[in-house]
């Protein structure tokens, strides 16, 4: 699916102001009515007055607008695959999703930067396959190869440090999955990418990285946070509420560990780089993916989308009309059916 307006979807904004002015109004009402009018003689004055209908209407025009702005955006659904032939490399994104990536001594804190890394990494790749692993006492595959950078964006924008129940950093358990990820054994141009805070509690992430070497995967790392470091923050809806304490009742300071993200990238022919800066970052793995061999695979793609515009247009006016008709006229069918208790 693609959307070719995507700036319109700024048009749903009305929803909520119709939602507002709606409250406000029946606010203003009620006051007003328990100040001026008596409710038996309020009743027998209006009496097909009803609040059921009011929210209706309400709802009604929400959909007709939603629908509205769902249109001009224009969705378009892929109608035809072709098979096409691209030349690129395989990279693997690790991610580290431990809760030491909580840390906030690089804004906002370390994930969210790791998040921001390879957001941009993906954003500057031509046609070159992408896979993503969270790993953080465990290793977890959230994206297998694929040339679809959309998805790719969208699992790593859901990443967080909640979605592995086994704790700790082991650099090693991601290294071990990443290698099931290349599954050409004659392609040599194999990418690890691991985005991490360089905490790890295991001792076998070097070995694994000379293993991964030998298999014809080079390793590159980039260390997100402060060697300086900073502390964990245990958060409720957002507001920090105290910071991760040891048995001892310390605050835990979490620091940038540079040294062990160089060895595992010295050990796989790779290098380090340090994350601190966006397009530092990005421009460092563009040279180092250009100066690789690009290997040729076919991949599948829509070659023509059909517009789906007129179908939300369609609903939008049959919403439109549904309150024109039937929310603000009376006709007497209507009130036979008497929908909105009003001949109570």
């Amino acid at each position: 699916m693609q959307l070719e307006e995507k700036i319109w979807f700024w048009a749903l904004g009305i929803i909520p102001v119709i939602i507002l002015f709606f409250l406000v109004l029946q606010i203003w009402k009620h006051k007003a009515q328990n100040k001026f009018a008596d409710k038996k003689l309020l009743k027998r004055l209006s009496p097909n007055r009803s609040l059921f209908k009011s929210i209706l209407k309400v709802v009604v025009l929400s959909l007709a607008f939603a629908c509205l702005a769902i249109a001009l955006v224009n969705p378009k659904i892929g109608t035809k695959l072709e098979t096409v032939k691209r030349e690129g490399v395989d990279i693997v994104f690790a991610v580290d999703v431990s809760k030491s990536m909580l840390a906030e001594d690089i804004a906002p804190n370390r994930l969210e930067k790791a998040k921001q890394l390879v957001t941009q990494i993906i954003n500057n790749l031509a046609s070159d396959r992408v896979g993503i692993i969270a790993y953080a006492g465990k290793a977890f595959p959230q994206l297998p190869i694929t040339t679809d950078y959309g998805s790719a964006k969208m699992f790593l924008s859901s990443m967080n440090t909640d979605m592995l129940s086994s704790q700790g950093t082991a650099i090693n358990e991601a290294i071990k999955l990443a290698k099931t990820y290349f599954d050409d054994e004659e392609q040599t141009n194999r990418v690890l990418i691991i985005i991490s805070d360089g905490e790890d509690h295991s001792e076998e992430a070097v070995t694994l990285a000379e293993e991964a070497n030998e298999e014809g995967i080079r390793i590159f790392t980039i260390g997100v946070g402060d060697v300086k470091g900073g502390p964990i923050p245990e958060k409720r809806n957002g507001i920090v509420l105290n910071y991760k304490k040891d048995r001892q009742g310390e605050t835990v300071i979490t620091r940038l560990n540079e040294e062990t993200l160089k060895s595992i990238a010295e050990e796989a022919n790779g290098a380090y780089i340090n994350g601190k800066s966006t397009s530092n970052v990005v421009e460092s793995i563009r040279e180092i993916l250009n100066k690789m061999d690009k290997t040729e695979f076919e991949a599948k793609q829509f070659a023509e989308y059909k517009d789906q515009f007129q179908w939300f247009l369609g609903f939008g006016i049959f919403f439109l009309l549904l309150d024109v008709f039937l929310l603000e006229r009376k006709t007497a069918w209507l009130k036979k059916l008497n929908l909105f208790n009003e001949n109570l």
